[in-house]
């Protein structure tokens, strides 16, 4: 008899299934919405990394195979240096199974992960041995059709008690952004 070592859980730490991707990008283009970045939304990030105080914060919206930070709030310099001398930077892009927006997006519910080591479905992440990532703060981006676009979310490479307060904050953030972006795209008032 051999030794076969122990299978890893169903799902673990895969990507959860989208079955609404298509629909969302669909939706996204329709909105003006899809993989552009937007100064606006840039502004948008920064003010959500100075208010939560996360080195990082983004407007994500998720494609069907990638997502893409419209709006994006990074440090000057990345903080984390890779063995090879290289600064880990967070670009506009990341392929969809890294972080944890893909999660919220198929929940359509806010997630808030003080420390990612201590879930194993979230520590094993390519966002947490490649950019350092430790906590993260997102909610969904729901519009009036009950469509999920994208997230807005926070993240660090501390741990962070982000708490009740933390969790109010990015989910009125969140639906407060949601109805501008409406606005601004459907009736072509400004954001």
């Amino acid at each position: 008899m051999s030794y076969e070592p122990p299978r890893p859980v169903r799902g673990l730490l895969l990507t959860p299934e989208d079955k609404e991707a298509p629909a969302r990008v669909h939706r996204l283009r329709r909105l003006g919405l899809a993989d552009r970045p937007d100064p606006v939304l840039d502004a948008f990030a920064g003010h959500l990394a100075q208010l939560t105080g996360a080195l990082y914060a983004m407007v994500n919206f998720i494609g069907e195979d990638h997502q893409y930070f419209a709006g994006l709030s990074t440090p000057a310099t990345a903080p984390v240096v890779r063995d090879d001398g290289s600064r880990a930077e967070i670009g506009r892009t990341l392929p969809r199974d890294y972080g944890f927006c893909p999660h919220v997006v198929v929940r359509h519910k806010a997630l808030v992960l003080e420390d990612v080591r201590d879930y194993p479905r979230f520590a094993g992440n390519p966002v947490v041995d490649e950019y350092g990532i430790r906590s993260y703060l997102g909610a969904p981006l729901i519009d009036s059709s009950g469509m999920t676009l994208g997230t807005v979310c926070a993240a660090d490479i501390q741990p962070r008690a982000w708490g009740r307060a933390g969790l109010e904050t990015i989910k009125t953030l969140a639906a407060d952004l949601v109805l501008r972006l409406e606005r601004s795209t459907e009736g072509g008032l400004p954001l």
